[in-house]
């Protein structure tokens, strides 16, 4: 899941970071 932090912008990284912590998506 790192890699396509990497490779996101900062809105997209903020989102996608938001979403992997959340409980939702273990």
């Amino acid at each position: 899941m790192r890699v396509l932090l990497v490779g996101s912008g900062g809105r997209e990284h903020a989102l996608a970071w938001a979403i992997a912590r959340s409980p939702r998506c273990e």
